[in-house]
């Protein structure tokens, strides 16, 4: 295996949409993905103005069987910025070689070269294999945060009280 890691290019995006259905496969939401490749490019590669996303894409002797898609947040309590990853994914023939560690890895070289202090996600409580290869790296868990969501009809309402 010889992998490389690196910046999603417009090009990538095809790949970046089909790696999104595979994660709504494994996540058992198979209709779940609204997003089309025009929203991505949108989000990544703006024709105007600074992306409010990133993704790295993983490549497999050339072959695209990775990503991880993040965008910056911020930490009042140390006045610094973070990341926030929204999405890993590994294609299930690729995975065990050390893809996701070296994903994870490259997002944690981002945070300390730009003197960021978190790198932070979220992982389905039912997902045991993805939790304890997280806590194999140190990750802690937030048991005590809740994450919460507005969408849909509760969000419009929401915007118009």
């Amino acid at each position: 295996m010889s992998i490389l890691i690196r910046d999603a290019a417009p090009a990538d995006l095809p790949e970046i949409l089909r790696l999104v259905h595979a994660l709504a496969e494994y996540e058992r939401e198979p209709d779940a993905v609204e997003a089309t490749i025009d929203d991505f490019a949108r989000a990544l590669f703006p024709q105007d103005g600074t992306p409010t996303t990133y993704a790295l894409i993983v490549e497999d002797d050339g072959a695209v069987v990775g990503m991880a898609v993040w965008f910056v947040t911020f930490s009042t309590w140390t006045g610094r910025n973070g990341i926030w990853l929204e999405d890993l994914f590994v294609d299930p023939a690729n995975r065990g070689a050390g893809t996701g560690k070296a994903l994870l890895t490259r997002l944690a070289q981002i945070c300390v070269e730009r003197g960021w202090t978190r790198l932070e996600w979220t992982v389905l409580t039912w997902n045991e294999p993805a939790i304890a290869f997280y806590e194999a790296l140190g990750s802690i868990s937030m048991d005590e945060w809740q994450t919460r969501r507005l969408q849909g009809d509760a969000l419009r309402i929401l915007a118009t009280a």
